[in-house]
């Protein structure tokens, strides 16, 4: 993945051919113009929920256009870091019943959380370009 800095407090990542941009808030000195790095941290744990929620669904042959995730965050007064998620998985009336327990656990199962549960380490350096 290569980074670069597009003006402004734009920063954009490319990866396998994606252009994932980021921007600041207005109150932080940026353009509003897309989601902020954390915001896209936040959005990749949701989204990666949803991909285990349809991909149960689909294997079941069960309609998930009218499923939705709802994503909670409670954060740190002082360090303004979270220290609770949630994540509500909305089922529509006729979802089956015998299904809703395992629709739970594979929502857990999502990479991005086991990530942050049994974090990397990191190595930041600095080298010169040739």
């Amino acid at each position: 993945m290569e980074i670069t800095f597009e003006g402004g407090k734009v920063v954009t990542a490319y990866c396998r051919g994606h252009l994932i941009r980021t921007d600041q808030p207005e109150a932080s000195g940026g353009k509003d113009s897309a989601p902020s790095p954390f915001e896209l941290y936040l959005a990749s744990i949701g989204t990666c929920a949803g991909i285990y929620v349809k991909s149960f669904c689909d294997n079941r042959n069960i309609p998930a256009e009218k499923i939705k995730l709802l994503q909670k965050v409670e954060y740190d007064k002082d360090s303004g870091l979270p220290v609770s998620m949630e994540i509500e998985i909305r089922l529509p009336h006729d979802f089956p019943e015998k299904y809703r327990d395992s629709l739970i656990h594979v929502a857990g199962l999502c990479k991005v959380k086991k990530s942050i549960m049994s974090p990397p380490q990191f190595t930041i350096k600095a080298v010169q370009a040739d």
